[in-house]
Order: structure tokens, then C-alpha cells, then sequence
């Protein structure tokens, strides 16, 4: 491993660094960015249910103790629950926000190491191949050795840059679609807690 970074030059180590940074917030996104971490179907019944049948104090005990996005999104309405439906669905809303923030952290960086990682193993290419060409300009072509080695600095920093950058734009996209899809089923649960806690708001729910 350390001779293969070798050959390609002092570009292998940035290549390295984004392809360990890359690695991580797929595992990381993987673990955090599914449906049953975000808006668990149990939790959300038992939540409606409760509402359904009135017992706010219970729901708003719930949500406080659960770091979950739903929970969140669920406290902040009850928290705004004597003020009305109009408050009720903003601070619904403004939370909402904050979570889509969280369901889409990480994707940027995912991003940015899919373009800069092709870019860093062109520069490798360009730099390999002016070594190529000084061994020519001081050496003539006799040097088969010489030329060998910048042609497979070149070739050794692209082919790395390119199986950095493809898996990379793969897993972006793959967690952006599911972010997405997370999202839409946020805001369709978080408008069907806004009609029960309005309709209870003007039922005078007993807490």
C-alpha cells in the first residue's frame, strides 16, 4: 500500500485523506439516514394515538427524552399548543427545518470530495507527465526507467482520483434521494400532528 502511494506521488495523500473522510460519512449516513431512525412507524402511532385520546402532558414527556427528528418536530408544536393552529404549524415548520438540516449534513462534503478527487488525479496526470517530459528534455528517450516512472505517476493518481470520486457521487446521490423521501414523509406526518393538535386545541383537550 505505502509503495503503490509512492509511485503515485505526494497527490496520493489528499486522494487518501478525502477517500477516509468519504468512507466515514457513508457508514455514518448509512446508520443515521434511514426511515426507522428518523420517523420510527411505532413511535409515531403510539404519538398520535396518545394525542387522539388527549394525553399532551404524556406526549410532550415522550418527545423531550427522544432525540429523534419526529419527536423534535412533534414537541415544538406542542410547545406552541395554546397559541393556536397558525403557531402550531410554524414552529411545526420551523423545527421541520432544523431536522432537514440534519437528514442532509454531511452531503455537501460527499459532494465537493466527488469533484475534487477526479480533479486532484488530473493534476497528478499533469505532473507526472511533465517529469516525462523533463527526463526527454535533459535525457533524450533512452530512459526507459525514468519515463516509466512519470507515466505511472501520472496514470496511478488518476485511476485513484476516478475510484475515490465515482463510488463517492453514488453514495451522494443514493443519500440525497433518501433524504429527500425522508423529508416529504416528515412534513405529511408533521401536518397530520398539526390537524389533531388544532382540533384539539379547539376541542379544550384536558392536561
Amino acid at each position: 500500500m505505502i509503495s503503490f502511494l509512492a509511485k503515485g506521488g505526494y497527490l496520493m495523500f489528499p486522494i487518501l485523506l478525502c477517500s477516509i473522510i468519504a468512507l466515514a460519512i457513508i457508514i455514518e449516513r448509512f446508520i443515521n439516514l434511514r426511515e426507522d431512525k428518523v420517523i420510527p412507524k411505532d413511535f409515531f402511532n403510539r404519538i398520535k394515538g396518545l394525542l387522539l385520546e388527549g394525553h399532551i402532558n404524556e406526549v410532550l414527556s415522550i418527545c423531550s427524552k427522544s432525540n429523534k427528528p419526529i419527536a423534535k418536530i412533534i414537541e415544538a408544536g406542542i410547545m406552541k399548543y395554546y397559541f393556536g393552529r397558525d403557531e402550531i404549524k410554524e414552529a411545526i415548520e420551523d423545527a421541520g427545518r432544523h431536522e432537514i438540516a440534519y437528514l442532509e449534513r454531511y452531503l455537501n462534503i460527499l459532494s465537493t470530495i466527488a469533484g475534487v478527487t477526479p480533479l486532484l488525479g488530473l493534476l497528478g496526470t499533469v505532473w507526472g507527465m511533465i517529469k516525462v517530459f523533463n527526463v526527454i528534455s535533459m535525457e533524450g528517450i533512452g530512459h526507459a526507467d525514468k519515463l516509466a516512472g512519470g507515466i505511472s505517476e501520472a496514470l496511478i493518481t488518476t485511476a485513484a482520483g476516478l475510484a475515490v470520486a465515482i463510488p463517492t457521487l453514488v453514495f451522494h446521490n443514493i443519500f440525497a434521494e433518501r433524504a429527500d423521501r425522508l423529508i416529504l414523509n416528515m412534513e405529511k406526518n408533521s401536518m397530520e400532528l398539526t390537524e389533531i393538535l388544532s382540533q384539539g386545541q379547539r376541542d379544550e383537550w384536558k392536561v
